[in-house]
């Protein structure tokens, strides 16, 4: 065995154990006290480390904020990727998007218990300065996932306009229904997979039909 590689792989699990640790109390500390109230020395504190121990894994506490939601998106978009070529592209992010949600546990519970990373999408709606970073970094996935569809399709995401837009269709659905379950009684995993697929559903009909009744 290669013995400078065993101390080189220990280091980096204490390493990665000090992280999620960091992580797991900035999200208890920010759904249970607010993301205002809570200080950087607070969330340190709470692990039993130094300030400069935090700096080293986030850049600041909204890093921490939203870093378990960045690691659902980084799945979602490889999972676009990875969607059958014979899917229509409304119908690849439709899966895709479901697809996360039925795997959130082996995504997510690595790091923190999923009902701590749901009851985030509270604290992010709430919080002002959260809610305007989560839209910031909405619309650059959106661009990502624009050039993923478009790779898909064989088409030129500059000059056809359809990719972006797809996405933003989509991308204001899944807004809808976070927005929609964040504020709702029913606040589980089932419930918002479950309005996704209602909101999902009434896309087609909701763009072109006559919303008017006799």
């Amino acid at each position: 065995m290669d013995t400078a590689a065993r101390p080189a792989g220990l280091r980096e699990r204490k390493k990665q154990r000090t992280r999620d640790a960091l992580l797991r109390a900035a999200l208890e500390l920010f759904t249970g006290r607010g993301y205002e109230q809570t200080t950087v020395d607070d969330i340190a504190e709470a692990v039993d480390v130094s300030q400069r121990t935090f700096f080293r894994y986030f850049a600041n506490k909204e890093e921490a904020a939203l870093a378990v939601q960045e690691m659902t998106v980084e799945r979602f978009v490889e999972s676009v990727r990875e969607r059958p070529p014979h899917e229509a592209p409304m119908e690849a992010l439709r899966q895709a998007v479901l697809e996360g949600w039925d795997t959130l546990n082996e995504v997510v519970e690595s790091v923190v218990p999923v009902e701590l990373h749901l009851r985030m999408y509270r604290v992010i709606e709430s919080t002002p300065v959260l809610l305007a970073a989560h839209l910031r970094r909405s619309a650059e996935v959106e661009e990502t996932i624009a050039r993923v569809l478009a790779e898909r399709e064989g088409l030129d995401v500059d000059t056809d306009p359809r990719p972006r837009l797809t996405v933003a269709v989509f991308s204001a659905v899944i807004r809808v229904t976070e927005r929609q379950w964040s504020t709702g009684e029913d606040f589980s995993l089932d419930a918002i997979r479950a309005l996704t697929v209602t909101y999902l559903e009434q896309v087609g009909d909701t763009l072109t039909g006559n919303w008017r009744t006799a």
